[in-house]
């Protein structure tokens, strides 16, 4: 494979789960990352959000600094960063204190992450909030969106029926404030779940959402998030397992990285291998599909996608299935790479 490839944060006894990451380019030009350093296997385990720096567009990096210590009763975890007009940094993550309480949070930096000014919660409602890493976005018109997933069950997911719905954080000043969006996206069994939005070049916004379902599911705005349309299926095949959805700058199209791979009669829906893009004009028709991996010894998942001067910076978690470590792993490709065809991707029979 053309690029570059790196595995950025390997597993040890101390550490064995490096995860879900997010990857920012600062006024400087530099590139910040920011993952999840559990120290057990569990998602109940502790964790805090530690960073990395580069200002070689991800050639090397610096050793880890800590950019969120754990303060909840369980742990920090799930990045976004967001880098806003000013040239100030948002973060964004999540503070675990019970399988019943889980917040969204955000910080504000005003030189790269180096320091921080006070954190606060997105909504002041109790309950158990899911935001994936790597979510926060600006839209064309400046408004700030976070898309989430709320468990409706009160006993949390870990207990019950675990269901959820999704929606958006909307802010529109600059992440001073923030506001919920007026209405939900739902789906049969464990529902919608970690949702994924992209502007189009109409305005107009695409969700992406995980289901148990076998399929991603699509649901549009275009009213700025405020509004979602009931979701759409996608054929597109999946594990319950999160995608990864930008827009390509300078292009229009939308980038995906995704499990493709769907088995009935597994759990979860099967593998979290391989691990795929594809590109759309929309969020619904999808071509130009390549592999980014496909070791059956690994599930990869949880994937980020940062767009640096023609090249495109994926970040991804590789849980070695023989001992449950989890490595983060790093890919840096042309932009062009992504537009290339793979001769066996003959997909009809597939999707027939």
């Amino acid at each position: 494979m053309a690029g570059i490839e790196a595995l950025l944060c390997a597993a040890s006894s101390r550490y064995p789960r490096n995860s879900e990451a997010d990857v920012a380019v600062l006024p400087d030009g530099s590139l910040l990352l920011a993952y999840t350093r559990f120290e057990g296997l569990r998602d109940d385990e502790p964790a805090s959000i530690v960073g990395r720096r580069s200002a070689d567009r991800g050639r090397t990096w610096t050793d880890d600094e800590v950019l969120q210590e754990n303060d909840a009763a369980l742990n920090c975890m799930s990045a976004s960063l967001l880098v806003l007009e000013s040239g100030e940094l948002l973060l964004f993550y999540l503070r675990k204190n019970s399988t019943t309480d889980c917040q969204v949070w955000v910080k504000r930096s005003s030189d790269g992450g180096r320091t921080w000014l006070g954190a606060s919660p997105l909504d002041a409602e109790p309950g158990y909030y899911v935001v994936a890493n790597s979510r926060a976005s600006r839209l064309s018109s400046g408004r700030l969106i976070v898309p989430f997933s709320r468990c409706e069950d009160a006993r949390g997911p870990e207990v019950g029926s675990g269901h959820y719905r999704s929606s958006c954080f909307l802010s529109d000043d600059e992440g001073r404030s923030w506001r919920l969006a007026s209405s939900w996206v739902d789906l049969p069994r464990r529902g919608a779940m970690e949702p994924a939005v992209a502007e189009l070049g109409d305005g107009s916004l695409v969700m992406l959402v995980r289901s148990q379902l076998g399929r991603i599911y699509r649901s549009r705005s275009t009213d700025g998030g405020e509004t979602w349309a009931a979701p759409e299926l996608v054929e597109l095949v999946s594990p319950e397992a999160p995608c990864a959805l930008r827009r390509m700058p300078g292009r229009g199209d939308l980038l995906l990285v995704w499990n493709d791979n769907y088995d009935r009669g597994m759990p979860h829906g099967g593998l979290r291998c391989p691990l795929r893009a594809a590109v759309s004009p929309d969020g619904q028709r999808w071509c130009r599909f390549r592999t980014l991996e496909a070791n059956p010894d690994y599930d990869y998942s949880y994937p980020s996608i940062t767009f640096v001067n023609g090249e495109v910076v994926l970040t991804y978690y590789a849980r070695e299935r023989a001992s449950g470590y989890v490595g983060l792993r790093m890919r840096v490709l042309p932009l062009q790479w992504f537009y290339q065809l793979e001769d066996e991707l003959l997909r009809s029979a597939i999707y027939a």
